[in-house]
C-alpha cells in the first residue's frame, strides 16, 4: 500500500490526480491535511488535538482528512490510521515548485522527510507553477517512477525532491538528478491600511536564480528537465564542522 499526502489539503487537484494515476499500479490510501497547509514546513501539533475525519466517496473510502500539518499526517498514518506501514510514502502534486532554499518552507517537502525519518521511502512532488496547472505529465511520470521506487533501496533517512516543469508533455526533455540549488525567493511586502485604519502586511516575492555549478534543481527545470534530489533531515555541514575544530572554544 501506497500513501498519499500534501500540503495543498485533502481536494487540492495534484493529490487527486496523483491518486488515479497511482491506484492503477497499487493500492492507495490518502491522509492528508483537511486544509492547505502551505509553507508550514516541518511543523507538527502539540498544543491542540488532531481531529480526523473518514472520507467515502461514491461508496469508496479513500482515506483521512486531518486538521494537522503534513508531518502530523505522515506521523498519525503510520503510528494510528493504517493497519500497515506504507511501502512508500508520496507526497504532492504540490501547486508550485520547490526548489533551491523554498524546500525548507515546503509542507510537502516535508511530509516526505518526515517519512524517512521514521525509516519509510518517500518523494515529494511539485509542478513548477501556479498559474493553471496541469498535473497530468506530472502523475504519470510518478506512476511510471512507482515500481522503480519499490525495487531500489533508499539510503537511510534519504528523501527525494522532484520537481516537474509546467510545459506540455512533448517538451520535456527527462528526467535527472540533481543536486539541492542556492536560489531562494526575494520577500517584498505589501503594506495595506484595514477597514478599522489598521496596519497589515501581504507577503509576496518572487524566485531569484543564484546558482554557481551546473546540475543543480532550479538550473534543470528551468531548462525543461525533470529534477531528482536526494535530500536527508541531517543539516550538519561537515565542512565547516572540520573548519571549527580548532577555534579553540572555552567555557
Amino acid at each position: 500500500m501506497i500513501l498519499l499526502t500534501n500540503d495543498d489539503g485533502f481536494n487540492a487537484k495534484g493529490l487527486r490526480m496523483l491518486r488515479t494515476e497511482i491506484a492503477k499500479v497499487d493500492d492507495v490510501v490518502i491522509v492528508a491535511p483537511e486544509t492547505e497547509q502551505s509553507a508550514m514546513g516541518h511543523a507538527i501539533t502539540l498544543s491542540a488535538p488532531l481531529r480526523v475525519r473518514e472520507v467515502v466517496e461514491n461508496g469508496e473510502f479513500i482515506g483521512y482528512a486531518v486538521n494537522g500539518t503534513p508531518a502530523d499526517c505522515v506521523k498519525l498514518a503510520v503510528t494510528e490510521l493504517l493497519n500497515e506501514a506504507p511501502k512508500l510514502v508520496i507526497s504532492g502534486i504540490n501547486q508550485g515548485g520547490n526548489l533551491g532554499t523554498c524546500v525548507i518552507y515546503s509542507g510537502t517537502v516535508s511530509a516526505a522527510t518526515e517519512a524517512a525519518i521514521i525509516g519509510i521511502p518517500a518523494i515529494a512532488v511539485s509542478l513548477n507553477t501556479f498559474v493553471n496547472p496541469d498535473f497530468a505529465p506530472a502523475a504519470e511520470f510518478i506512476r511510471k517512477l512507482v515500481p522503480t521506487l519499490l525495487r531500489k533501496r533508499f539510503p537511510e533517512g534519504v528523501s527525494l525532491n522532484i520537481n516537474v516543469p509546467a510545459i506540455p508533455r512533448d517538451q520535456i526533455k527527462g528526467a535527472v538528478i540533481t543536486r539541492q540549488g542556492k536560489s531562494r525567493v526575494i520577500e517584498t511586502f505589501d503594506k495595506r491600511i484595514d477597514p478599522r485604519n489598521n496596519t497589515y502586511y501581504w507577503m509576496a516575492g518572487e524566485m531569484r536564480f543564484n546558482e554557481s555549478v551546473e546540475g543543480t534543481d532550479t538550473e534543470m527545470v528551468a531548462n525543461n528537465y525533470i529534477s531528482i534530489t536526494p535530500i536527508h533531515y541531517d543539516l550538519t555541514d561537515f565542512k565547516a564542522l572540520e573548519e571549527m575544530k580548532d577555534w579553540n572554544i572555552g567555557f
